[in-house]
């Protein structure tokens, strides 16, 4: 799975009839500092994340084994909204306090 921040909405009237009523979400891949670190990819949004959200992505064929997304031509799905992430016995992301711990932990870097 991949680690990423949504940076906003895709929007596609034309598409093909597989994609319709699905969300599409523009993220990119975050470090372990919740830095942008990787690639954009547009992802099928299957959990309601919103922009600015850290989410789980899985890619390719496991990206279609949600109940959102079997069967369809997706790479990449929104599986999960992280809410919390803990390294070495300390937080170092929470979704609720986002700034502060994300800012402290890259201080100890």
């Amino acid at each position: 799975m991949i680690l990423a921040k949504v940076l906003g909405t895709v929007v596609s009237t034309r598409k093909d009839a597989g994609l319709s009523g699905l969300k599409l979400l523009l993220a990119r891949e975050v470090d372990g500092g919740f830095q942008p670190a990787g690639n954009q990819v547009v992802a099928v949004d299957a959990v309601g994340a919103g922009v600015g959200e850290v989410v789980l992505i899985a890619a390719g064929s496991s990206a279609r084994l949600t109940e959102v997304t079997k069967d369809r031509p997706v790479d990449h799905v929104i599986c999960g909204i992280v809410d919390a992430v803990e390294m070495d016995g300390r937080d170092v992301y929470l979704k609720n306090a986002a700034t502060a711990v994300v800012a402290d932990a890259a201080e100890e870097r």
